[in-house]
């Protein structure tokens, strides 16, 4: 496998994409507090003579970069997420390791912002040789809510733009591997919850109360016929009850309970019907069982859709730059992604690129998730030949 995509990066900007995933790794920062890490970057920015970027989203940021070139004006944006997670990091081999307890990059954001730190420095350099904008954007808490994702849809920060790419590295693909899936990326991700009421009694009486134990069991069952009967397996609708609270005493009939949980599926169009049907079994079930159900459903993450012509010209840049056999079937993601907020806003890829390696399986979310530097710089400088090729090609639909 080449490990070299093309000799798109100058050596200082090799050493600034290595620098800013090691600084972020040491120093990481949970969803909506990522302050640091975003003087980081408006500072290595500046460095390379990009002191223009914009503040979103509060502790996010984005720099336009113009081409000056003549031609068709496309206009492309980039995304590098950079917030970390609420996990103790357990590598002692990494010199780098979080040195911040409790919270480490156990998802990859390093990588994703490093990579898109490589694409704006390399743009910068190279912008006498495109036409159009490229718009990169360093976007704060894709783990948690508030969503910076949602926030650069509410700002319409892609208004004009023909195009968005982004990207998440993946343990279980190999490493030096890219791929891309046409359609359905991820899953959408709602959260609810169920508040369950019914009476209390004594134990020895349960005729007296309406045990709210008792409905909220009735719901769990119930509830994944949902799934199991009424969605098309293809969708891979999941229900998942993450919680559950209620009762005081063992000998006391329980009055109320509260559950949460997530709704996931890959069909926007059953997103909605699944969330009406939670709603509909809650009441129903508790209703049967002479109580009463009281449902909040919170929107979250949207699917993420790849457009099929961004697809196959990604497969297109990988075969030629890396070579055909880099390409591989894309994994199915069961996860969710805030960059389904951009993809329902332009045509989109969310590419995924493989750092499998002995000794570095481990997945996403857990305390062992480790990726070598080695995958960087090749990633990058494919990011980069993708988005030339996207400025001076439209994709065929």
């Amino acid at each position: 496998m080449n490990s070299r995509v093309n000799s798109l990066l100058t050596d200082p900007e090799r050493h600034a994409i290595l620098e800013l995933r090691h600084a972020m790794h040491r120093e990481p920062e949970l969803s909506n507090h990522e302050s640091k890490t975003q003087q980081r970057i408006k500072e290595m920015l500046e460095r390379f003579g990009l002191a223009s970027a914009t503040v979103f989203h509060n502790t996010g940021l984005y720099i336009d970069i113009e081409g000056t070139a003549s031609g068709r004006r496309r206009l492309i944006a980039v995304r590098g997420d950079i917030d970390a997670l609420p996990i103790d990091e357990a590598r002692d081999d990494l010199p780098y390791r979080s040195q911040v307890r409790g919270v480490m990059h156990a998802c990859g954001h390093d990588l994703h912002a490093s990579i898109a730190m490589g694409t704006a420095l390399a743009f910068q350099r190279m912008r006498s040789n495109f036409a159009g904008k490229i718009r990169v954007v360093f976007q704060p808490a894709e783990e948690a809510e508030p969503l910076g994702g949602r926030t650069v849809a509410e700002l319409n920060l892609l208004e004009g733009f023909d195009h968005a790419v982004g990207y998440h590295v993946v343990p279980l693909m190999p490493f030096g591997t890219y791929s891309a899936h046409e359609g359905a990326a991820t899953t959408s991700a709602d959260q609810f919850t169920v508040m369950v009421t019914g009476n209390a009694a004594h134990g020895s009486t349960p005729h007296s109360g309406v045990d709210a134990i008792t409905i909220a069991a009735a719901f769990i069952n119930e509830v994944q016929k949902v799934v199991s009967r009424e969605m098309p397996v293809e969708d891979r609708s999941v229900i998942t009850i993450g919680t559950i609270h209620g009762g005081a005493a063992t000998n006391i009939i329980c009055p109320s309970v509260v559950m949460e949980g997530t709704i996931r599926t890959t069909s926007p169009t059953r997103r909605e019907l699944l969330a009406k049907r939670l709603r509909e079994v809650a009441e129903g079930i508790a209703a049967v069982h002479r109580g009463a159900a009281e449902v909040v459903i919170v929107s979250g993450e949207p699917v993420v859709i790849n457009d099929p012509g961004m697809v196959r010209l990604f497969r297109d840049t990988v075969s030629t730059t890396v070579g055909a056999e880099a390409y591989t079937e894309a994994p199915t993601v069961g996860g969710s992604d805030d960059f389904g907020f951009y993809s329902q806003r332009v045509p989109s890829i969310y590419f995924l690129f493989g750092s499998g390696q002995p000794g570095k399986e481990s997945g996403v979310h857990t305390p062992t998730f480790a990726v070598s530097d080695d995958v960087l710089i090749p990633t990058t400088e494919l990011a980069i030949k993708y988005c030339f090729d996207l400025l001076n090609t439209q994709p065929a639909s």
